[in-house]
């Protein structure tokens, strides 16, 4: 079994050059980041997930979502584990009703939106972090420190979202996260 170890989303970038969108992943119990390379419709629904823009009509994540919920799944965390011939694998880890667990191939750009949207953790490979085809680099201190008030300010703005939406078990969830960065 691999070594993961849990991310969270940075943000994402965007290069001209290549005109490729990139989500930066980065370490919560360390300093690396490291650098995937996703579509820009992915790119986008990680953004809009990330600014917790509500849409008027639900896009395939949020399908998948009330999949979820409707069903008795619940996720349970997001992996990404490996990178094979230029590929990156994931899988979407799924427990129904606390009896049953599955694991369920998916796009990371995919896993990544989904996780954003159900508050789930993602985890990465210790492998993958190592990895310098991934662009692995190291932020200062500072910067850390600002992006946390960053993600602290985007769990409030989610968790207030839920709860008018009436979405209480993700409202839970990430007041959890919020009691855990907040100490």
């Amino acid at each position: 079994m691999k070594e993961l170890t849990k991310v969270e989303v940075l943000k994402i970038s965007y290069q001209p050059s290549s005109r490729s969108y990139f989500v930066l992943l980065k370490e919560l119990m360390g300093q690396n980041i490291i650098s995937l390379s996703i579509g820009s419709f992915e790119a986008q629904a990680i953004a809009l997930e990330l600014e917790s823009v509500d849409q008027q009509r639900p896009m395939s994540h949020d399908l998948l979502c009330s999949l979820f919920q409707k069903t008795g799944f619940d996720l349970k965390s997001v992996q990404i584990t490996d990178f094979e011939n230029g590929v990156l694998c994931s899988k979407l880890n799924l427990e129904l009703r606390k009896a049953e667990r599955f694991k369920i191939d998916a796009r990371p750009s995919d896993a990544i939106v989904i996780a954003l949207k159900e508050n789930a953790p993602i985890l990465v490979s210790k492998e993958l972090m190592e990895n310098p085809s991934l662009q692995t680099i190291t932020i200062s201190k500072s910067n850390n420190e600002n992006h946390e008030k960053v993600f602290l300010k985007t769990l409030k703005s989610k968790l207030k979202n839920a709860v008018k939406n009436e979405r209480y078990r993700v409202a839970a969830k990430l007041r959890d996260r919020i009691k855990e960065i907040e100490g």
